[in-house]
């Protein structure tokens, strides 16, 4: 992990005090900096060394960089593949949780070593995929982040405001009520996605702001439009912004204040973009006229093709060399072992909402998904219409013959077991809803109980709201126990299930937040229920193993057992009588054989299920104990998963 004891570094005004020695007092100076302002961001000797996969011997990705930037700069991490710019782009955010290696060097502000909870109090990344809710508009973008990051006393006209200040500096103001863009609605454009992205983090008031390909995907035109923006914001607001950025054209090159070039780890240049010209003249590698300069840099440093990293004349050695010797570097090294005094300021982000408060906002945003987006709940109701008309059709007007209790055994098997199974039609919009997390949680703005609260209260009515129409459709149709109170059993059954089926969605997809996996293991784990729920394979077959590992946490089990005592608790079924001995044929014997019936009760006897109601009740609680054991166990998968 980073060195957690102090280090000077640059001052924006070129003063200079004796270093700080202390490192209590620095770990004071972290927890309160959002109330002072940064000035400037520097690091010293930072390095990542990983081991190698096949030789297990360390391998160094990231070699002694440094590093500083002035309140108010835009600086441009090149270098071509592989060069370690996301790697530097992520320790200098403190993104190294996932990071496998010994992460050496001092990053800090202000002349302060700080760590990883005072960087993100007063930064925010911007990743490379847009990661934004796309039924949303431009405007509530821009707009739930900054209600997520501001405290509750800010006034809601102060808010707006700012959203609309943003809007507007990012050029988005045609495009403020047009959805950012889903697979079925054509929305915003590659680049007014990108705009929009860094547009809706900087509404978080950051004083700091890291890119990962801003220009990414876009044309050079799109890309000059999208930096010149991000630009402006910065000299505006006195911000620093650190972006990575692959070959940007001439234009767009120049719009960066400083340069940092990376290859294979090391540094080849920090300094002002101005003085990139002067710099590789003198050291004999000019830049040609007419020629893209951010395009001869990467070529100059690029060892993938064709260039001789053992020739001493025009090796990237050289390049390499050149810089560690250089006056710049060592002004660099220098001005990185100063300390500055910090200048007040306003908090950045210092005040923050209640888990309550932020719930009631992923709440409401949730809620503008649900009725907007087909691919949250509308095609599921879609769905569940047609398996509803389907299933009433076929099991059409069930006569209450012995003739038709497997028929209406297997509808109810069917029944709860698809309405289960079609919830993997949730995959897509939990995921959506991940990443949007995942990016949220990492700038700072909120933890997984919010939004596992959120997520969770916004399914319930229109779950309820499923299971009633489903029950409206197949109970009459197939003529199910004709009364009120079998109705509404059945509705409680049916929610009850898609309730269990959700949370084991959400589980199952924050374990694996990738569309096809997630798809897989949910899809694997209903066909696991189905097998287990004692209707296939009745319990007094059930191989032990599954009946005691499996079936009792099946959810499937206690809503067929559930559906079971529904129907046949207090119906009667005719039998059919023997034409040769005049006596009644009945396939389950009962006390009511002799009068050619049977009693419902004997169908259960045989399935070995109870169907008084302290066992239904019982079989209620354990169904709201998994249902609340899913929602939990997903709770604790993103606190574990913490990036």
């Amino acid at each position: 992990m980073l060195t957690a004891s102090l280090a000077p570094s640059c001052d924006a005004f070129g003063h200079t005090t004796d270093a700080i020695q202390d490192v209590e007092k620095g770990s004071e100076l972290s927890r309160h900096l959002t109330n002072h302002a940064l000035t400037s961001f520097s690091w010293s000797d930072v390095g990542v060394t990983v081991k190698d996969r096949k030789t297990k011997k360390p391998i160094q990705i990231l070699n002694s960089s440094y590093g500083c930037v002035q309140a108010g700069s835009v600086v441009a991490l090149m270098g071509p593949s592989g060069s370690g710019k996301t790697t530097m782009l992520n320790v200098l955010a403190h993104r190294t949780s996932t990071m496998k290696g010994d992460i050496q060097g001092r990053i800090m502000m202000n002349g302060r070593v700080m760590d990883e909870a005072a960087i993100r109090r007063v930064s925010t990344y911007v990743e490379q995929e847009d990661a934004m809710i796309g039924i949303l508009t431009a405007r509530e973008t821009v707009d739930f982040a900054a209600r997520l990051s501001m405290n509750g006393n800010t006034p809601k006209k102060d808010r707006l405001s700012r959203v609309d200040g943003l809007i507007e500096s990012f050029g988005l103001q045609r495009q403020a009520d047009t959805i950012v863009g889903t697979p079925l609605r054509k929305g915003l454009s590659g680049g007014q996605k990108r705009r929009l992205s860094v547009a809706s983090q900087l509404v978080t008031s950051p004083r700091l702001v890291f890119l990962d390909e801003p220009t990414s995907g876009l044309d050079s035109t799109a890309s000059f439009e999208c930096m010149k923006f991000i630009r402006q914001v910065a000299k505006q607001h006195n911000l620093i912004i650190i972006a990575s950025i692959h070959q940007p054209s001439t234009t767009t090159f120049q719009l960066f204040d400083q340069l940092m070039l990376l290859s294979q780890g090391r540094t080849c240049y920090f300094g002002a973009v101005s003085a990139v010209e002067g710099y590789f003249e003198r050291i004999g590698r000019p830049i040609p006229l007419h020629i893209n300069p951010a395009e001869y840099l990467l070529d100059l440093v690029n060892t993938d093709f064709g260039h001789d990293d053992s020739s001493a004349d025009g090796s990237l050695g050289y390049v390499h060399e050149a810089w560690t010797a250089s006056e710049e570097h060592n002004a660099l090294m220098l001005s990185t072992a100063t300390v500055s005094s910090l200048v007040p300021v306003s908090p950045s982000r210092t005040s923050r909402k209640s888990t309550l408060a932020i719930a009631w906002v992923l709440l409401h945003r949730n809620f503008i998904k649900s009725y907007r987006d087909l691919i949250a709940y509308g095609t599921r109701v879609f769905m569940y219409f047609g398996l509803a008309i389907m299933m009433g059709t076929v099991w059409l007007r069930l006569s209450y013959h012995q003739n038709s209790i497997q028929p209406f055994t297997n509808a109810i098997f069917f029944g709860g077991a698809f309405m289960s199974f079609m919830a993997v039609a949730y995959v897509p919009s939990i995921i959506e809803d991940l990443n949007s997390f995942a990016k949220e949680r990492a700038n700072g703005l909120y933890g997984p109980l919010p939004f596992i609260i959120g997520n969770t209260l916004i399914g319930i009515p229109w779950l309820f709201l499923i299971a009633v129409m489903f029950s409206i459709i197949t109970y009459w149709l197939g003529h199910f126990n004709p009364t009120a109170g079998g109705f509404c059993m059945w509705v409680l059954w049916l929610f009850l299930d898609l309730l269990a089926a959700e949370g084991l969605v959400v589980l199952v997809s924050s374990i694996f937040p990738l569309f096809v996996v997630a798809l897989a293991v949910t899809a694997f784990a209903n066909g696991l229920w189905m097998c287990v729920n004692g209707f296939l394979v009745p319990m007094g077959t059930l191989n032990p193993f599954w009946k005691y590992v499996f079936h009792y946490i099946d959810y499937q089990a206690y809503v067929f057992q559930g559906m079971m005592v529904n129907q046949f608790r207090s119906t009667i079924w005719e039998c059919d009588k023997s034409s040769d001995t005049d006596e009644y044929q009945c396939m389950y014997p009962s006390d009511l054989q002799s009068q050619g019936k049977i009693r419902g009760t004997a169908v259960l006897r045989a399935y070995k299920y109870s169907w008084g109601d302290d066992k239904i009740g019982e079989w209620i609680g354990i169904m709201f104990a998994i249902i609340l054991a899913y929602r939990i166990l997903g709770y604790l998968v993103l606190v574990m998963k913490k990036h």
